[in-house]
């Protein structure tokens, strides 16, 4: 591993090299920031090769790029695209994205936001379930978030005009962009072509591997890969807020309890393992490598760490009548896979190459750990409790509704895997622990009185 040969002095900057592009996958020369690609080139080679042995990570550098090819394990529906204002894409967002990406690439060096609308006009029609007409607000709206996403990573670079004057008014406004070919290109570059697979598991980790059937069929056995499972640990570490024991199987499990699993994670991105009987949590004190400030500001994180906190000391009180208990559930990557692959064309696969996918089914871990189950109506009456509290500290549009509050809270928790969602309830998962008597202070923010001042302005905030 090339971060053993580092000198102290310089680790932290080799350190902060590896969390940038673990956390972005793709930098230019603006994105993140200006000082994020001199950074990665200055460890390329060093990068390059711990990547590779960590975690089976494929890095790209250029003078205007560094592309990082991840290998995935499983889907996760809980990273999505999102806007500049933090909106989650739909599927016409990332329709339109696509195809944006797909005219850039036949495109000069310059293209109008009109002209780039045109080509991917044409293209939805070709496309069941996806159109895109300028007339209608709505997709305007949708088809400059997608060319903002491809904007803010570097793809394009706004020359003249406003994209925001063209999405009001396409015939009084316009944009010119200058096109990035070197963006482009590194942006989509699958380890697979689409048109030759029959499913999305094809995608995974594995998809070329040797399954049971096929070594039946040539007489062979299937051995276990040890340093295949350790990468795939690795992996768990870095991109999962903990990793529970309950999530692995037998062989993982051993990788996992290894000390030199997590030491080498540590020593690479700078991150502090934590290790619990339960599993291991990665802990990110810098706040450069996590996606999700946890806690956070804004009224769902804050509803989101008190509910931590109840939770955390109803499961935990010994005076509380003990709930019932069940496993982590499983078959989730498993329904978000059948769900992709329902919209998969078949008419558009190349049936002479698309062959065997490769990856089977997820197969259910062992289940020999059990969690406390709290039910739907506690959690819901709990919220509500929260809202007549500290109803006042929220944003509005959270105030007047306290059920949609609660849902997108238990979202929250869940997606940092403290709590996971189960029928009739969620299970308290062990690192909800940390948060168990939450402490709320609100404080008072009274501006200077004076004589054109009304007292409507007056404002207050929470702190957990």
């Amino acid at each position: 591993m090339k971060a053993r040969e580092i000198s102290p002095l310089a680790l932290d900057s080799y350190q902060r090299a590896a969390r940038v592009i673990l956390s972005n996958h793709l930098v230019t020369q603006t994105y993140p920031d200006r000082i994020a690609l001199p950074l990665l080139r200055r460890w390329a080679t060093e990068l390059r090769d711990d990547l590779m042995t960590l975690f089976g990570y494929r890095l790209e550098v250029t003078e205007t790029t560094a592309r990082l090819f991840t290998v995935s394990d499983r889907l996760d529906a809980g990273t999505p695209a999102k806007t500049a204002t933090d909106r989650t894409f739909d599927r016409y967002r990332y329709a339109y994205l696509a195809l944006a990406l797909a005219a850039l690439g036949r495109a000069g060096n310059q293209i109008t936001l009109s002209e780039l609308a045109d080509h991917v006009a044409a293209d939805a029609a070709q496309v069941d379930g996806v159109d895109l007409s300028t007339e209608r607000a709505s997709d305007r709206d949708a088809f400059v978030d997608a060319v903002g996403w491809l904007a803010a990573r570097g793809a394009i670079a706004l020359a003249d005009g406003d994209a925001g004057g063209w999405a009001a008014n396409p015939d009084a406004g316009e944009a010119l962009y200058d096109i990035d070919r070197s963006v482009v290109i590194a942006l989509f570059r699958p380890p697979r072509a689409l048109q030759h697979l029959r499913s999305i598991r094809g995608l995974l980790a594995g998809a070329d591997s040797m399954t049971d059937d096929d070594a039946a069929e040539f007489g062979t056995s299937r051995t276990v890969d040890v340093k295949e499972t350790a990468r795939r640990v690795r992996r768990a570490l870095v991109e999962r807020p903990v990793v529970y024991a309950a999530d692995l199987d037998d062989h993982e499990l051993v990788q996992l309890a290894l000390p030199r699993t997590a030491a080498d994670v540590e020593l690479l991105t700078g991150l502090v393992a934590e290790r619990r009987e339960e599993g291991v949590a990665m802990i990110d004190s810098s706040g450069r490598l996590s996606d999700v400030r946890f806690p956070g500001t804004g009224t769902v994180a804050q509803v989101a760490l008190l509910l931590a906190g109840e939770i955390a000391d109803r499961v935990l009180d010994p005076d509380t009548p003990e709930t019932a208990r069940m496993p982590l559930p499983r078959g989730r990557s498993e329904d978000l896979v059948e769900q992709v692959d329902s919209a998969i064309p078949q008419s558009g696969i190349f049936d002479s190459l698309a062959g065997h996918d490769g990856v089977e089914p997820e197969e259910p871990a062992p289940a020999d750990r059990l969690f406390p189950v709290v039910e739907d109506q506690w959690i819901t009456d709990t919220v509500r409790t929260l809202t007549d509290r500290f109803g006042r500290t929220f944003a509005a549009g959270w105030q007047a509704d306290p059920d949609g509050l609660g849902r997108a809270a238990l979202a929250l928790l869940e997606r940092l895997r403290l709590t996971a969602a189960v029928p009739g309830g969620v299970l308290a998962l062990p690192a909800l622990a940390r948060y168990r008597g939450v402490v709320v202070t609100i404080r008072d923010r009274t501006p200077e009185i004076d004589l054109f001042q009304s007292s409507a302005n007056d404002s207050e905030d929470i702190t957990a």
